[in-house]
């Protein structure tokens, strides 16, 4: 039987020390927790807010996560992809979830704030809506990505294939549009 913890604070949760509950966790706040390489498979995180936490390289076959907020949290090596896919829902804020992989996730309107996102697999995702508010994509994969109506304009360092991925109504700044072109091999002058 899986453990059931509703509106209770955790703090300082080092699960290389001891073996997390898994369980369901509705309403939880966790601060300062070290969760790093801890299998998180079948865990339900459900309204829960994560402050300041390792979650660098977690198993997550299976792991709910529901309307989920991440703050300035160590996040690499995340497989949201192998995440359930029912009712999955999270922010993230101030969070390095670089080498991550969001590989054919459905997460619309999801709300990406000061992020570190290098070599992060969008491949194949639906980001339709989602706002990418001063992140930075360095080597981040965008392929058969459906970015309609999402807003890139302060974010940074991507290269997306408008041919291979969906962009209507995508909002990029003018500074951005490299990001853009990069397949054609053109030079820009930023300065005229």
């Amino acid at each position: 039987m899986m453990e059931f913890v509703a509106e209770k604070t955790f703090e300082k949760i080092n699960s290389t020390l001891h073996p997390f509950l898994k369980g369901e966790y509705e309403m939880c706040i966790f601060r300062n927790c070290d969760f790093s390489g801890c299998d998180l498979s079948g865990t339900k995180f459900i309204e829960c807010r994560f402050s300041d936490c390792n979650f660098s390289n977690v198993k997550t076959s299976d792991t709910i996560l529901r309307d989920a907020a991440f703050d300035n949290c160590k996040m690499i090596g995340v497989m949201f992809n192998a995440c359930s896919s029912f009712g999955f829902g999270a922010s993230f804020s101030n969070c390095n979830l670089s080498h991550s992989s969001f590989f054919q996730k459905k997460i619309k309107g999801t709300i990406f704030k000061n992020n570190k996102l290098h070599e992060v697999d969008f491949t194949e995702c639906d980001l339709t809506g989602s706002v990418f508010e001063n992140c930075d994509f360095q080597d981040a994969n965008f392929e058969k990505t459906i970015l309609e109506k999402a807003d890139l304009r302060t974010s940074y360092n991507y290269f997306i294939n408008p041919e291979i991925n969906r962009i209507k109504k995508a909002k990029f700044s003018l500074s951005g549009i490299s990001g853009l072109l990069y397949q054609y091999d053109i030079e820009i002058d930023r300065h005229s």
